[in-house]
């Protein structure tokens, strides 16, 4: 029987560096001796074989079975290293410069991002629009740099101050997240973000995200076919898309800014960290259904085990100088073990010992938390905050300062209704389109004089009472619907006019307005 792997935890911080048996016990390795120095930088090699870190003086080399040396180099100025795939090349790094053997001759790139994996490598580079003129991202294949006719895809956009790209595992699609530093509508403090998916087969969509706000994060599944986002105002919506860009689950609303899927895939953690209280909900995403909801307050950091059952939070410094240390959970939010950092040090990194893929495979997905003495942190419900004077009133739909959404499954009649087919989707859109053009044929149909009006007839659309009113709401409407046209037209790459995205500008202006005039109907 093959003995039982057990990953390494890399700790650094002001007290030196340590190797940690992992989880359940998490007890140092007798076979590594600690370096009481401090580090600069730690890393292993992609197998997890090899372990090195630079601290000032040296760069040292051990083996992560055993922790016997295998090699010390005089370096005293590194700053970062890193293993070659086939762990026969230990690269270092301070400034220096390198002949590059293949360029790519594009003006005004600004942003890059290679691909991961094997050969043959790929590229996407981002070129900010002038002008009037849409910015574009574009794929290629090294070392194929001939021109745009050698690019294998194309994306242009308005609207984009800056991107970041994110390649999936398999290298064959990317996801690039356009933003702008000010939100010219003035909906959003943040700026204006949107989403774009771009694949090497030249297929190319903007990601429609059903609630406005920011991005927050944005992650592909391991098995490159489908992607998390979460987005839109406090509290956070979280949604999985598929390579189409349609959604296939939508977790609903929480106190949420970031998503991690375990290392199989089949595990999904969505967590509020940052300035939220460190609320973790963690979903099985074969069935879709939660696992378990811990909380972890005042992290910084958050990685998953390369086992796929556990997972390590942390505080460090310098984002937090207070209350150091990390804790190992198992999936299930039970605590498998706790260190406290020493009051007067700092703990500034924690890093897993990699594997190869397939090292471990998948295993079902548990709902009973594991046994530990430590126990868990489940996170109790919060009452949500109301003004003094709703105190003592009982709760209404106008009396919640949020909007609340449950999770895709949990909402009603979600268990026994059967999701419709995209084509009886698509008829049903038309009929209800058909039946509100002939509500509203009927209320601007004049009234006729042979065909009396009952006092009883309900009418066919609500009014105000005030045709003044009732035709500002049609007019905004109409410009609304013009609105709408000139942006399916940005999205397409099409340049408008100055007086177009004007328009466009005042959309939410032109929705404040149909809004209050509404309400007063």
């Amino acid at each position: 029987m093959a003995p039982l792997l057990t990953p390494l935890l890399a700790v650094r911080g002001s007290d030196g560096t340590s190797l940690l048996r992992g989880p359940p016990n998490c007890e140092e390795n007798s076979a590594f001796q600690r370096d009481s120095r401090q580090s600069r930088y730690v890393t292993f090699s992609k197998d997890g074989s090899l372990f090195g870190w630079c601290n000032g003086e040296k760069v040292s080399v051990v083996k992560s079975s055993d922790g016997s040396l295998v090699g010390s180099f005089d370096l005293p100025k590194t700053a970062m290293l890193e293993f070659s795939p086939q762990n026969k090349v230990l690269a270092t790094w301070q400034p220096y410069t390198k002949t590059i053997a293949n360029k790519l001759h594009l003006q005004k790139v600004s942003e890059f991002a290679l691909s991961p994996g094997n050969q043959p490598s790929k590229v996407a580079v981002y070129v900010p629009g002038a002008k009037g003129a849409p910015s574009f991202v574009r794929l290629y294949q090294y070392p194929n740099f001939g021109g745009p006719t050698s690019a294998l895809a194309n994306k242009s956009f308005f609207k984009a101050d800056r991107v970041t790209m994110l390649w999936n595992k398999k290298a064959t699609a990317v996801l690039v997240t356009a933003s702008t530093e000010v939100d010219k509508t003035g909906a959003s403090y943040y700026g204006e973000q949107t989403l774009h998916y771009v694949a090497v087969n030249g297929e190319s969509a903007i990601v429609q995200l059903p609630k406005n706000g920011p991005i927050y994060d944005v992650m592909w599944s391991p098995n490159s076919t489908e992607f998390c986002v979460v987005y839109g105002f406090m509290p956070a919506k979280a949604t999985i898309f598929n390579l189409k860009c349609e959604s296939v689950f939508d977790f609903g609303t929480g106190p949420r800014n970031a998503a991690f899927y375990s290392p199989q895939g089949h595990i999904l953690v969505l967590a509020g960290f940052g300035n939220l209280r460190g609320q973790m909900e963690v979903w099985d995403v074969k069935k879709y259904k939660q696992v378990s909801k811990p909380q972890a307050a005042d992290t910084t950091h958050f990685s998953w085990c390369p086992d796929g059952e556990h997972i390590v939070t942390a505080t460090c410094s310098p984002r937090l100088r207070v209350s150091n240390g990390f804790k190992v959970w198992h999936y299930t939010g039970s605590v498998l073990y706790k260190q406290d950092t020493p009051s007067g040090a700092e703990l500034w990194e924690v890093l897993w010992q990699p594997f190869p893929s397939g090292t471990f495979p998948e295993k079902p997905v548990k709902y009973q938390a594991a046994p530990s003495e430590l126990g868990s942190t489940e996170a109790k419900p919060a009452q949500a905050y109301r003004p003094p004077a709703l105190r003592n009133k009982p709760q209404t739909a106008s009396s919640k300062l949020h909007e609340e959404e449950p999770p895709q499954s949990m909402k009603p009649g979600a268990g026994g209704e059967k999701q419709m087919s995209k084509s009886a989707l698509k008829n049903q859109k038309k009929r209800e389109a058909k039946k509100a053009a002939k509500q509203e044929m009927k209320s601007d149909a004049p009234p006729t004089q042979t065909e009396p009006s009952s006092s009883n007839a309900a009418p066919a659309a609500s009014t105000s009472g005030d045709p003044d009113t009732d035709k500002k709401i049609k007019n905004l409407k109409k410009k609304l619907k013009a609105i709408e046209e000139l942006k399916e037209q940005q999205s397409s790459g099409k340049p408008l006019q100055k007086n177009q995205l004007e328009k466009i500008q005042k959309e939410a202006q032109l929705l404040k307005e149909l809004e209050d005039l509404e309400l007063g109907l």
